[in-house]
């Protein structure tokens, strides 16, 4: 049985069914948890959240002494006027927004997904049992940032450090997921599980020691064979877990499948690979690519995608890579490109008109070396002239403040 009982009528042995806020504005990354920990209480106490709902036939139920009278017509009316002002403000948080707005969103998204993901992987490499609910919250917080602003989040997620590089990589994939669903016009459904599946598909990593995992050099045939079975142990415990459906247990075990039949752990070619596969084949690569890892740098997204064309065949279904590069274009979000104008410019949104002409901000000359003023332009207007010619390394120009330029963000959240 459900119950709504003040925070103050809250303690040790009740089983938390609801914090009274949405995800992000609760300290933990569950919404539901037995309160077992004196420290959990405190929290929530010290927090302004003012109702919560428990759920008696898991936990302690109310004191008897403590049982405050029933909710009056008007506490009714309040929560309902509650709920309908949620309900709104949730529907608002999905509208498309800028994407300096959306940017600032997406740090604390990721940086709360993040810990979520580290919580959950690193309790069920302890053996609890990993609860597919526990999940959700997560991926409808991700799912609507992209569907503010597709560019913020995925860029962001990107530029991730290489100690939480498995944790991360996760809310990156679910993030590319959901997109490139949206980009084959799935279901809401579909883009939800699609979604979950991302988020999960290297639970098996867990399984990997951390000083395999995150070794800087060559690995030894033994330490290599270890990881390449991380699909087939990550299946293990999803299969184990609760709630966790047919679309998350296949993209765990065969995300590293290709159509050529040369993938693992299963060498399925084409039409035996499902769509989610697929799809999670491409999410997968192109993060990884493109991300700092223990042993290299990540390439440029650009340059990433140019690299993925040039293996499309034998690795990726054409329509589905196809399909990808549309959701996030040739020229990523933050990518650092060369104008036929000689000047450099930092991609700011795709267009719909054309993937070879997106939105990009203008910020250096290179006839003179230097830094110009900034413009925004639009390459895909009638009038514009001016032209991509190349992408660019940002090293290579000295151009330390990329993110800053694009998202508006300090280089701290680098």
């Amino acid at each position: 049985m459900h119950k709504r009982i003040s925070v103050e009528q809250l303690r040790l042995g009740m089983y938390i069914h609801e914090l009274g806020c949405s995800w992000m504005d609760h300290p933990f990354w569950r919404k539901t948890f037995l309160l077992d920990d004196p420290n959990d209480l405190k929290t929530i106490l010290a927090t302004k959240i003012k109702l919560v709902w428990i759920d008696t036939s898991k936990g302690a139920d109310v004191d008897e002494e403590t049982i405050t009278e029933c909710e009056t017509e008007e506490e009714v009316n309040d929560t309902i006027e509650s709920t309908l002002a949620l309900a709104d403000s949730q529907l608002k948080s999905t509208q498309r927004i800028s994407l300096a707005q959306e940017a600032a969103l997406a740090v604390q998204i990721c940086a709360k997904s993040r810990d979520a993901v580290a919580s959950m992987f690193q309790e069920t490499r302890m053996g609890s049992a990993l609860n597919s609910e526990e999940a959700l919250p997560i991926v409808e917080e991700i799912s609507n940032s992209v569907i503010r602003n597709p560019g913020a989040l995925i860029s962001l997620a990107r530029l991730k450090d290489k100690d939480d590089y498995t944790y991360m990589h996760s809310v990156a994939v679910c993030a590319l997921m959901v997109s490139l669903g949206k980009q084959l016009n799935l279901d809401d459904e579909q883009i939800r599980q699609a979604g979950l599946a991302g988020l999960l598909h290297d639970v098996g990593k867990m399984m990997i020691p951390p000083e395999v995992l995150n070794k800087p050099g060559k690995l030894t045939d033994a330490e290599f064979a270890m990881v390449k079975n991380h699909p087939s142990e990550g299946h293990k415990l999803l299969l184990g877990g609760i709630g966790i459906n047919d679309i998350s247990l296949d993209v765990c075990l065969h995300h590293h499948e290709k159509v050529d039949g040369s993938g693992y752990p299963e060498q399925l070619a084409d039409k035996q690979i499902s769509l989610f596969a697929k799809m999670s084949a491409v999410c997968d690569v192109y993060d990884a690519i493109t991300s700092n890892r223990p042993y290299k740098s990540g390439w440029e997204p650009a340059e990433s995608i140019r690299k993925m064309a040039e293996w499309s065949n034998g690795h990726f279904d054409q329509r589905i890579f196809q399909a990808f590069v549309r959701s996030v274009g040739i020229y990523p979000t933050g990518s650092l490109v060369k104008l036929s104008s000689s000047r450099l410019a930092v991609v700011m949104e795709q267009s719909d008109k054309s993937l070879l002409a997106p939105k990009v901000k203008v910020f250096f000359s290179t006839k003179s070396n230097c830094r110009i003023m900034p413009e925004l332009l639009d390459l895909a207007l009638p009038g514009c002239t001016d032209k991509i010619t190349s992408f660019e390394d940002p090293e290579k120009w000295n151009i330390p403040d990329l993110l800053e330029l694009w998202s508006g963000l300090p280089a701290v959240h680098k």
